[in-house]
């Protein structure tokens, strides 16, 4: 049992009368019609919803389209979301978004549970990926990771409202709606029914269709109350008994088995006749008074448990619309005193850099870098049409958007979300008050390790920006909790390419912690001190966070005590960085940021190398590039990753989506993960510096698309050149050639080692480029032909180039019916899908004899044989005695007849023939015998044997 069974119990229809669907776009039109015959001078009414999005990331993202594993598709999320938006507003509905920004110890439980959960989810994908190389099936669907972080700066650059919440996320969504007098909430979690919102739709059915509605869901609370026969203020004891964060369901089981309610085992009671079997337990309850149920459920109310279900019921009735009017206006007069102590109207959420002339400079900078975009095909929906009364011909009355607010600049997108007033500012301060009034569990009061406090004015313009999503939501969790969470990422746990992800940015983050609580600065006055010969004793606290991050050896179960680093030189305080408005400020700003991320090289800011909307990416790859305990990329994979950034391509939705990727790579998914990381590292270290970067030069949509990352990685893998990787552009070339030149500025580049077994696309071309790349040069030829032999031919077909010449080719080999195919054996990681096995050459084959004689020749069975291009000299006389001896065949294959001088020249010639036939023998007596050999389907070293063998045998005869 649990609290969201409740919502599995509605979404099963076992209450039809509690589920309609509706389309929201026909219910906005119909309010305007309503509203317009009303009163026509009145504006129109629009249809204001509060959206919960960590209950539909999946369809903010644009659905279950089966690239997300890839490294997200952010350009055509951004383009789902701007059809979304555009359709909502042309129809009179107000959308806002609510993410979750809160650390929530209280529900520290569920969290870890949920991200255990995720890393089962994430060991299939990967597992399916290895063996598959297919882009995963929907059921295993995860956030891709700076998913949260994308999504508020698109919804900010499409000049959509976000909300972060900040202690108790489900609390703070249910007062925003209440508070600001929103018609309805869209979200797909049970505490949302016991808090009997004004209107309830379901996220997970909510669909934008081609048709021009908007489909979803509604519940309607009081049939799904009477469905289930209790009384209205019932709901909340319903809602405790079934299990929560305060009391869960293991603390319940023993009220459980009296009602006969099997929550565990093969024998499990369903869920609607649980539900069912509570609701008549709250239907006979006498009374409703908190000790009658507590002794009603536990027996006596001595039990622990007592209090903690009496926190449950009231943390439910906190949410009510009843108990939000209780509240009274003496704490909001304190709590606004206190969040907003200046009485002028003073934007206290804006850093210093973001001035109207630097926002101006970085929206021509975005409007220059995707000015070449195009658009997907988008849904033609026909515009609304809303009746007027007769006797207004005001056409003003017939807009639907809202005016704009109290002439803020509206540059990027900032204006809607100042919407967020003083008032319901304040509300989610009093949401925690009330909840630590009435559920102080054990862990929100717990502070093992303390942190240096934070002055007003920079905590004030923290909690502002934190609410409003203009900034990384962990920065305001550091400055509070000296807490932060780090979720599961997919990547692979087992035999790791790379160490984990989290460790490889740790010490960004530690200079991240730094600077947010000034150490620098606290290790300069101590320093001053001793100089100065004080009397007093300074002593440098030591800044420790506690980060949560999954291992092996600790699984979520206690944080790692991080201790913060200092910056190599004199950055100054928090507070400068963010409100200093010198130009050494602003110098200091970009130094800090790049400092962090080990980027402060004097070609990273030039923008004829590093444009600006790249900076964010270059000082990723760089940062990569100088991790040291172990080299992570290869030249090839740096390639793809600045080619496929300055591709005409990434800006084109269209193109993305008709785009089809043959193979998806184990290694690819990881290298993505990897640098969308690093992007949300990197975005977390320009907001603590103060912005020095734009924000609209870090949209990530600007520079990366995990689809078109695959596509030109695989690419780089079988290009003969980086000219052939960038299409034959030659001016990308040199775009890819400068930013590589600034990523590697000054460092001493050692690239990771390619693998032992090359990653070969189905269907690509196998070239001489690629032999060579995974061969060592001082291997004489024989080495390099023995590692084409061996290379895992692809199952669709392909062919085989050697100095550019078509040597061989396949068609495609399904296998025989009654044998199985032999897998390639060896870790699965960066191969294709296992393969049919060839034969191979025997490895003799390749080695002369140790005399060098020649004992037999083997011919084509062709009447025209190759001349010999050179004749031996010195042949001694007894070697027609040598050649008396018969030839063994060994294992169907021929044996070596030739030797190393005469075998490296004839290496070198072009080869045409593509088979072995019959081989013919002669011995002393000049009777021939003919030897059927079976076909092999090989490389083209065969076919140089047997011209080998042919020329030696000729000249064996012309001497």
């Amino acid at each position: 049992m649990g609290i969201q069974d409740l919502q599995t119990f509605l979404d099963s229809n076992c209450a039809p009368s509690g589920v309609v669907p509706v389309d929201l776009l026909k219910i906005a039109k119909q309010r305007q019609r309503n509203r317009s015959n009303k009163n026509h001078q009145q504006p129109l009414g629009l249809l204001r919803l509060v959206l919960d999005g960590e209950c539909c990331l999946d369809r903010l993202y644009g659905g279950y389209f089966s690239d997300w594993a890839s490294g997200g598709q952010w350009n055509r999320m951004v383009q789902f979301l701007a059809v979304l938006i555009q359709q909502t507003e042309m129809y009179g509905v107000k959308l806002i978004v609510f993410l979750n920004g809160c650390n929530e110890t209280q529900r520290r439980t569920e969290w870890i549970k949920s991200q255990l959960d995720m890393r089962v989810k994430v060991n299939n994908v990967l597992k399916h990926i290895a063996t598959k190389g297919t882009p995963p099936p929907k059921i295993w669907w995860i956030p891709p990771i700076c998913l949260h972080t994308s999504l508020r700066m698109s919804l900010r650059h499409l000049k959509t409202t976000v909300v972060l919440s900040m202690n108790d996320h489900h609390l703070e969504v249910i007062k925003y709606c209440r508070d600001n007098n929103y018609n309805g909430l869209i979200a797909d979690d049970a505490e949302y029914i016991a808090f009997d919102p004004p209107r309830y739709f379901s996220s997970e059915q909510l669909k934008l269709t081609y048709k021009g509605s908007l489909e979803t869901k509604e519940y309607l609370i009081p049939e799904v109350i009477k469905s289930l026969g209790i009384q209205a203020d019932r709901l909340c004891i319903l809602t405790a008994l079934l299990g929560n964060f305060i009391l869960s369901e293991q603390e319940l089981n023993d009220f459980y088995k009296k009602l006969s309610i099997n929550s565990t085992g093969p024998n499990k009671t369903n869920i609607d006749q649980s539900i069912k079997i509570i609701a008549g337990f709250v239907k006979d309850l006498l009374s409703s008074n908190i000790d009658f149920v507590s002794e009603k459920v536990f027996g006596t109310t001595t039990d622990s448990r007592c209090s903690k279900l009496e926190q449950s019921i009231q943390y439910y009735i906190s949410g009510t619309k009843e108990a939000s009017l209780t509240i009274s206006s003496k704490s909001i007069t304190e709590i606004s005193a206190i969040q907003h102590d200046n009485s002028d109207n003073i934007e206290t959420s804006k850093f210093a850099s973001e001035t109207l002339e630097s926002e101006q400079e970085s929206l021509n900078a975005y409007n220059e870098a995707t000015a070449n975009s195009k658009v997907a095909p988008q849904i033609v929906i026909e515009p609304p049409v809303v009746q007027l009364n007769k006797n207004t011909g005001n056409d003003d009355d017939v807009k639907i958007k809202e005016p704009a607010s109290n002439g803020h600049a509206t540059i990027n997108g900032v204006t809607n979300n100042l919407s967020i007033n003083s008032s319901s500012a304040s509300s989610s301060i009093i949401t925690a008050v009330s909840h630590n009034n009435t559920t102080a569990t054990k862990h929100s009061c717990e502070k093992p390790i303390s942190i240096p406090t934070t002055v007003a004015e920079v905590m004030r313009t923290a909690i502002e920006r934190h609410q409003k999503g203009l900034m990384s939501p962990d920065i305001y969790q550091i400055l509070e909790t000296g807490e932060i969470k780090l979720p599961m990422l997919l990547e692979d746990e087992n035999n790791r390419e790379f160490p984990s992800i989290h460790l490889i940015y740790r010490p960004i983050r530690q200079m991240v912690y730094a600077i947010l609580f000034n150490l620098n600065h606290k290790i300069f006055l101590a320093t001053n001190g001793k100089e100065k010969n004080c009397n007093e004793k300074i002593k440098v606290p030591d800044v420790i966070i506690k980060e949560w991050i999954w291992s092996k050896n600790n699984p979520y179960q206690t944080p790692e005590e991080v201790k913060a680093e200092k910056i190599g030189w004199g950055v100054p305080t928090i507070q400068r960085l963010w409100f200093g408005s010198s130009i050494d400020d602003k110098r200091r700003r970009l130094r800090g940021f790049l400092t962090c991320m080990r980027s402060d090289t004097p070609l990273i800011l030039n923008v004829s190398h590093v444009p600006q909307h790249l900076l964010i990416m270059a000082c990723v790859l760089r940062y990569i590039m100088t991790y040291s305990d172990k080299k992570i990329l290869r030249r090839q994979e740096l390639d793809a990753f600045i080619a496929q950034a300055f591709s005409p391509n990434l800006m084109n939705a269209q193109y993305l989506q008709d785009l089809q990727l043959p193979l998806v790579t184990f290694r690819g998914v990881q290298l993505a993960t990897l640098f969308m990381a690093g992007v949300e590292t990197a975005l977390l270290a320009n907001d603590a510096c103060g912005a020095p970067i734009p924000w609209l030069m870090c949209c990530p949509w600007l520079y990366f698309d995990g689809k078109l990352f695959h596509h030109t990685l695989a690419r780089s893998t079988i290009a003969k050149n980086l000219l052939e990787l960038c299409g034959g552009h030659i001016d990308r070339v040199v775009k890819v050639e400068r930013m590589r030149k600034a990523i590697l500025e000054g460092l001493s580049v050692v690239f990771a080692r390619p693998p032992i077994v090359p990653t070969v696309p189905v269907g690509c071309v196998v070239n001489d480029t690629i032999a060579r790349g995974r061969t060592n040069p001082r291997n004489n030829n024989n080495n390099l032909f023995r590692e084409l032999i061996r290379r895992p031919v692809p199952s669709r077909g392909g062919r085989l180039e050697v100095a550019g010449v078509v040597v061989g080719q396949w068609g495609a080999n399904y296998g025989q019916p009654t044998k199985p195919h032999a897998t390639i054996q060896g870790p699965s990681r960066g191969r294709i899908p296992p393969q049919p096995q060839f034969p191979r050459i025997n490895a003799r084959l390749f080695q002369p004899r140790a005399n060098n004689n020649i004992n037999s020749s083997a011919v084509r069975g062709k009447k025209t044989q190759m001349k010999a291009t050179s004749k031996k000299k010195g042949i001694k006389k007894n070697q027609e005695n040598d050649n008396k001896k018969d030839i063994k065949l060994r294992d169907n294959s021929v044996e070596e007849i030739v030797n190393a001088d005469e075998f490296s020249k004839l290496l070198k010639k072009d080869i045409n023939t593509k088979e072995i036939i019959s081989a013919t023998v002669a011995d002393k007596s000049g009777v021939d015998q003919t030897i059927e050999k079976d076909k092999l389907v090989a490389t083209d070293a065969i076919s140089t044997v047997d011209a080998a063998t042919n020329a030696a045998s000729q000249s064996v005869k012309d001497n």
